[in-house]
């Protein structure tokens, strides 16, 4: 009889370290994705802004005279001169990834400085906004 118990006690002890080891996988493999959809947003939101900053200056969004369109979506365009902020969503894997982006330029003559910060989340709603307690947050920053 305490030979099964001892038997039992270490099958039981084996098998829980292999759960656990389980677990810790698929919690990482999960990071893992959160953390690249959240960088992917927020390098496809940098790559939006610096396309339309330097595209055709009939075409440049940041002058408040055009749309800014990225991945077939129109994108709402907000501030004024120097700053402009907008956000993208429907990015991911999941197509749940979203980034708020902010434009500033400063304007010394005879130069602009322009700095772009894209921020990537790997969730959130229209206004990537998300109260989720594993969202992922990822950051570009461009200066030019």
């Amino acid at each position: 009889m305490l030979f099964t118990v001892t038997i039992s006690s270490i099958l039981l002890s084996i098998a829980l370290g292999v759960i656990n080891i389980s677990l810790n996988e698929v919690r990482f493999s999960t990071s893992a994705r959160d953390t690249n959809d959240a960088f992917f947003a927020a390098d496809v939101g940098a790559e939006c802004a610096l396309f339309f900053d330097n595209s055709d200056p009939d075409l440049n969004a940041f002058t408040g005279t055009a749309d800014m369109r990225c991945n077939k979506t129109n994108i709402t365009l907000n501030g004024s001169d120097p700053s402009w902020n907008f956000v993208f969503t429907g990015l991911g894997s999941s197509g749940q990834s979203c980034a708020k982006v902010t434009i500033v330029k400063n304007f010394i003559d005879p130069y602009t400085y322009t700095t772009i910060t894209s921020k990537g989340y790997n969730t959130g709603d229209a206004n990537c906004d998300s109260t989720s307690s594993n969202r992922v947050e990822r950051e570009i920053k461009l200066s030019y």
